[in-house]
């Protein structure tokens, strides 16, 4: 493994509080860089001798283009699949040789799949093979989505940072829990921070899974499960929304519910505290009003913006050029 202590990202529970910080600091950093021509100039001349592999077989907008913006901005090279119809899977190539072969070509291996475990498995061959690259989770089915997990945190630290940052806040996070692999691996980081508080707020048969509450329980973390917003409202510093998850509908599939009311618009936020802010994955479905897009405790545009740079700071920490970029 790598000195910087990152080398495959499958899983947020490998992150220890050092090492988000280092990445919070790091995003920062570079996004000052890039606004001038000559600090955009000189990460752009960081890994331009790097090749990243995106195999998206899952769709996707925002991981795939802050991906793939993130690579260009340091220089990196990108080739991509965004279907298993055109790789020779198709031929009954197997997922392991296919990802074998990436290796043969790429640096790095990008990859997003609607199956869980896809990326873990990808990460095992790669440590059993004379020449392992990275393989970096961009969603893998319902089970982890690290990335987004490590943008949502950028997110809250920054608009915490006047506030102490994020130990010592309360957050929600509300809608389809039983099925979203962003709260999963968003719960899985709040470890690393203290008397953080969360409150998860779902439908009957969309509650978080109990692997998570586990989790919590050995870890000290402080959480309250409810089935109604208002519950809670009114004490949160933040509110993390999400969809709901249809693509994974399946036999094991919860009943109906009323998802309007695990919804947030304009009357929701009468009741909402005026320091705290809102956030969301997106896509959105109905449970996130466009209304209230301009509000200033909206965080979703700016979370979006975040995840680039974010995955800037991952993909260098992971070649270790942050030494080149004077970041301590």
């Amino acid at each position: 493994m790598a000195s910087s202590g990152l080398f495959h990202v499958v899983d947020t529970r490998q992150f220890d509080r050092p090492m988000l910080d280092r990445l919070c600091r790091l995003a920062t950093h570079v996004r000052v860089l890039a606004k001038t021509k000559a600090g955009a100039q000189g990460l752009q001349a960081l890994a331009p001798d790097r090749r990243a592999m995106l195999y998206f077989t899952q769709p996707s907008t925002r991981t795939f283009l802050s991906f793939n913006s993130a690579c260009h901005i340091l220089g990196m090279q990108t080739s991509e699949i965004r279907s298993p119809s055109i790789s020779s899977e198709v031929k009954g190539e197997t997922f392991e040789d296919s990802i074998r072969t990436f290796s043969s070509y790429a640096d790095v291996i990008i990859m997003r799949t609607p199956e869980g475990g896809k990326a873990a498995r990808a990460a095992e061959l790669m440590d059993s093979i004379p020449r392992p690259v990275p393989v970096i989770n961009a969603g893998s089915g319902p089970d982890q989505h690290p990335t987004q997990a490590l943008l949502d945190i950028y997110t809250l630290e920054r608009s915490f940072e006047r506030r102490g940052g994020i130990d010592g806040k309360t957050i929600a996070m509300m809608g389809d829990l039983r099925r979203g692999r962003t709260v999963r691996s968003l719960s899985y980081l709040m470890k690393n921070y203290s008397q953080v508080r969360l409150r998860f707020v779902a439908p009957p048969g969309y509650e978080i899974r109990r692997d998570i509450l586990d989790h919590l329980e050995v870890h000290g973390v402080a959480y309250q499960s409810t089935s109604r917003l208002e519950d809670v409202i009114g004490e949160l510093d933040a509110l993390y929304v999400t969809r709901l998850q249809s693509e994974y509908d399946d036999s094991d599939q919860p009943g109906k519910a009323d998802y309007a009311a695990y919804s947030i618009g304009p009357e929701q936020l009468k009741n909402f505290p005026a320091d705290a802010i809102v956030m969301h994955p997106l896509p959105r479905g109905p449970e996130l009003d466009p209304a209230i897009d301009n509000d200033p405790r909206v965080m979703y545009w700016r979370q979006e913006r975040n995840g680039m740079w974010m995955r800037v700071a991952l993909l260098a920490a992971i070649f270790e050029l942050d030494g080149s970029l004077n970041v301590n």
